[in-house]
């Protein structure tokens, strides 16, 4: 049995702009599609339609305005004399409907917009497309979990593989995005490299091309961070603090370096030897292990700087309401005050050391005198 393919549009009411209706835009019959007039679309004017129980399955998917489906209607006696003329024409109440020749024709008549019009929502749309692909990299590079690199960086080879893996992570894999989101991790004067090399290669170049470069430009061929990082102690402060930051030094030295044995003794050596010899080597399988000890052991380092400070009091002299007096031979001499012994004053062992030098002087002149008096003139 032959069947029609119609095809249903919601569309604004022409009645009302704000209630929708069903219309009937095209059929569709032996590959031929024609084109129903906009004042026989509403489906209410297609009474032998609206009968069937096709129309009503159509009735109930359609809901939002511009919905649209084409569906198959069987060729019915009553369904042939509406559309089709006793000469095989498609009509509809005696009006012969218009063949499309275009498929883009269609769209016109279907959703109500203009070959113009959509060319122009066309055209936007790639402009916001091309607009928004720089934001669509700083979304992206937001997500990437690294360190900015500078010139203080260690080791270029480590920090650009990090950067690397980071960018297939967030999907970041075009060699142009990737150039894009370089310059978004580079901080100082790595940014002017960067503008350097884009007026040498431009962002279209190749990736490699710019990965190599880097690395030879930013590459520390000595021995400096590594010895910096073996050598360095704890000092003062915290005791986890020298720990974490001994860890990061060693680490872009050498991202590769054993965690369980060598990390672990290299930052331990660095601590005091009377906080390292509290800690149980054997116990510790990773530095996790080795800070819970250091942070156990705070205590110790805080009370012996409370011990330094106190014995820095020990000398200062303190006034009848308990308040400490500063020294008046720093005051008398203008260095402002000073709170210390006056037995201990630099100033005063200054002045005691400069009274012997004159007074030295002054006996030494006494001397000379009285032998130059005893000196016979005539001779």
């Amino acid at each position: 049995m032959e069947k029609l393919r119609l095809e249903f549009v919601v569309k604004k009411s022409m009645d009302d702009p704000k209630s929708n209706v069903i219309c009937l835009t095209s059929i569709t019959n032996n590959n031929r599609t024609f084109l129903m007039p906009e004042e026989f679309q509403p489906a209410k004017l297609h009474d032998t339609l609206i009968k069937t129980q096709t129309f009503q399955k159509v009735k109930t998917t359609l809901q939002k305005r511009n919905d649209r489906r084409q569906v198959w209607f069987t060729l019915t006696p009553e369904i042939c004399g509406t559309y089709i003329d006793e000469d095989g024409n498609m009509q509809f109440k005696g009006y012969l409907l218009e063949e499309s020749t275009q498929e883009t024709r269609t769209l016109p008549s279907t959703s109500g917009i203009s070959e113009e019009a959509l060319t122009r929502i066309l055209e936007n749309f790639a402009e916001k497309k091309n607009s928004s692909k720089s934001d669509n990299i700083k979304k992206l590079t937001e997500r990437i979990v690294l360190e900015k690199f500078n010139n203080k960086m260690s080791n270029v080879s480590q920090w650009m593989a990090i950067f690397e893996s980071e960018c297939i992570r967030v999907g970041i894999e075009e060699d142009t995005k990737k150039i894009e989101a370089l310059r978004l991790f580079l901080e100082d004067s790595c940014l002017d490299w960067y503008s350097s090399r884009l007026i040498k290669c431009t962002v279209n170049s190749e990736w490699s091309t710019w990965k190599e470069n880097f690395c030879e430009t930013y590459a520390d061929r000595g021995w400096s961070p590594v010895r910096y990082a073996m050598l360095f102690k704890y000092r003062q402060g915290s005791l986890l603090e020298y720990a974490l930051k001994k860890e990061k030094l060693l680490l872009e030295v050498n991202k590769s370096m054993d965690n369980n044995t060598t990390l672990i003794d290299l930052i331990a050596t660095g601590l005091p030897n009377f906080i390292a010899d509290k800690i149980n080597r054997t116990s510790l399988k990773e530095t996790k292990d080795l800070f819970n000890n250091i942070r156990g052991l705070e205590h110790l380092v805080n009370k012996k700087n409370s011990g330094i400070k106190m014995k820095g009091l020990e000398n200062k002299i303190k006034d009848r309401d308990g308040s400490y007096k500063p020294c008046r031979i720093c005051e008398k001499e203008n260095k402002g005050n000073r709170y210390h012994s006056e037995s201990l004053c630099w100033y005063k062992n200054k002045n005691n050391d400069k009274q012997k030098r004159d007074q030295i002087k002054t006996v030494n002149n006494s001397e000379l005198e009285t032998e130059l008096n005893e000196i016979n003139p005539k001779n």
